[in-house]
């Protein structure tokens, strides 16, 4: 581990040789699941949401809620399951075309939310709302439960390895604390190779930063990239 590399060199090597295609759009989304309920004219409305990811996961959430209120007048929803809002599906289950559904798919798409099931499931109170009632029903209570819900953004995270000679295992762990990264792990053999993740967007001077306080006397090697949800604040 004596090979010095210099800062251009590192950089160089490190982020233009990658092996590697990722989108680095980051999106928004949600963290768990998130229910609520809303009462318009003695109907019950009750709203539940949930990140999902792929249409088997929308579909399974759907048809969870929809046994889980069986017995309910309508289970309406909609979704976007993928990460760049281009797979969705909506449905008035019953209600008059165009009153349900589509107003639920609206809100999701001007909360520029992704990954995203919803489902508001009506018991009918004996009262009709009209069509211009259950628009604002269905899209009041999934405006009401988003929220609610806890929103995170999925953002692009690099995770790589850094390897060092064990007389710079502790400036190096010391680096790694005072900054914003995972230390995902240790490795200890004629050297200390650490695994850590950064967001993408700040590895490149994150890495520079780590060269210079080392000297160049650190071997950085890129391993994968994925979106990690960090909660909004």
């Amino acid at each position: 581990m004596n090979t010095q590399y210099s800062i251009h060199a590192c950089l160089h090597a490190i982020h233009a040789n990658r092996r590697f295609a990722f989108t680095n759009m980051n999106y928004l989304s949600l963290s768990g699941e998130c229910r609520t309920l809303k009462v318009i004219e003695k109907s019950k409305f009750i709203t539940t949401s949930a990140h999902v990811e792929g249409e088997d996961a929308a579909r399974a959430f759907i048809a969870s809620i929809s046994k889980e209120f069986a017995d309910a007048t309508h289970n309406c929803y909609a979704y976007i399951c993928d990460s760049t809002g281009n797979f969705l599906r909506f449905s008035d289950d019953g209600e008059p075309s165009g009153t349900a559904g589509m107003p639920m798919l609206e809100v999701l798409k001007a909360k520029k939310l992704v990954q995203v099931a919803v489902v508001v499931t009506r018991y009918f109170g004996g009262i009709k709302l009209g069509a211009g009632g259950l628009v604002r029903a269905y899209s009041g209570s999934v405006a009401e439960n988003l929220n609610e819900a806890k929103l995170v953004s999925y953002e692009e995270c690099a995770e790589g390895e850094y390897s060092v000679d064990y007389s710079l295992a502790e400036p190096a762990k010391r680096y790694f604390s005072q900054n914003d990264c995972s230390l995902i792990n240790t490795a200890y053999d004629s050297g200390v190779t650490f695994t850590v993740a950064v967001r993408a967007a700040e590895e490149a001077a994150f890495d520079g930063a780590l060269i210079n306080a080392l000297n160049g006397k650190v071997k950085i090697s890129p391993k994968r990239r994925y979106h990690f949800p960090f909660e909004l604040v």
